[in-house]
């Protein structure tokens, strides 16, 4: 952002970049954190950061008084992602993936300590299990919280994993941080996620990733469906399909982002912003 920017930027402006600053920060921010990466004044950003916890937008970490996104500012992000999802042209190349492969597809991103579904759509098949839109699952034993969990920083991963004790599902869930640290370096390898009854017993998943226009994995894309009906094995044979499919959403993606990006350059430029 140039200076002219900075200096033009309204109140609101200045919030919206101290929530990208903690958006994209993989640990809290102090205040002297986020003045130096803004470059803004500390007394700026105290003010800002008061309003934002107020809105329970921020919240607060007083065990070091460092702050991170807070609750509210989780579920307006995670509706807004379901809209965009379900408006865009995304929504109708899933559908075409669901009729393609028979078996119910969604999307998937991380919140916090677990996953959930931004957009679904069911299969025909009279057996099935019905989760809807803004349904939250376990990080540790799903494809997609897997997949998820395996790009994540280091630093991040190993909190998350640490954190609070890996609960047993089924039998097949992996319940030992060295253990699930292990899947996660193979999923890594291998550029896709499975889950073969470890969330519930009889249901597998294959995920694969859904990149941004930086090459950064936002979502997962999953295929769920009865071992009845699909093995993990055949699940495989799909992920050609599935890695065009996720392709095309980056690409869409892309898009959204760079349409932003002309608004935002088209907003400096006005500088009609009063200063704050």
């Amino acid at each position: 952002m140039t200076d002219t920017a900075k200096e033009s930027g309204s109140a609101l402006h200045k919030a919206v970049l101290v929530l990208d600053a903690l958006f994209e920060s993989d640990r809290p921010m102090g205040l002297a954190d986020i003045s130096a990466t803004l470059d803004l004044p500390r007394q700026t950003v105290h003010r800002i950061v008061r309003q934002l916890e107020d809105l329970d937008l921020i919240r607060r970490d007083f065990a070091r008084d460092h702050f991170s996104v807070g609750a509210r500012m989780v579920t307006l992000s995670l509706n807004a992602l379901h809209a965009a999802y379900r408006l865009a042209p995304m929504r109708t190349v899933l559908k075409d993936l669901v009729a393609t492969i028979g078996e119910t597809c969604n999307i998937g991103i991380l919140d916090r300590d677990g996953v959930v579904y931004i957009d679904r759509v069911e299969c025909d098949w009279p057996l099935r299990l019905q989760f809807r839109p803004g349904s939250r699952v376990s990080v540790h034993a799903t494809a997609i919280g897997k997949l998820l969990l395996a790009h994540l920083p280091s630093r991040t991963r190993k909190r998350l994993i640490t954190a609070a004790p890996l609960p047993a599902l089924t039998e097949n869930t992996i319940t030992d941080p060295d253990v699930l640290e292990e899947e996660l370096k193979t999923i890594r390898r291998r550029g896709y996620a499975t889950n073969d009854s470890e969330n519930l017993t009889g249901l597998i998943a294959l995920a694969v990733p859904i990149y941004d226009g930086d090459g950064k994995v936002v979502a997962g894309l999953a295929v769920h469906a009865p071992d009845a009906r699909m093995s993990v094995k055949k699940a495989e044979e799909h992920l050609p399909t599935m890695r065009a499919v996720a392709a095309a959403m980056q690409k869409h993606i892309i898009e959204l982002q760079e349409k932003d990006g002309d608004k935002e350059f088209e907003s400096a430029e006005a500088g009609s912003m009063p200063a704050d």
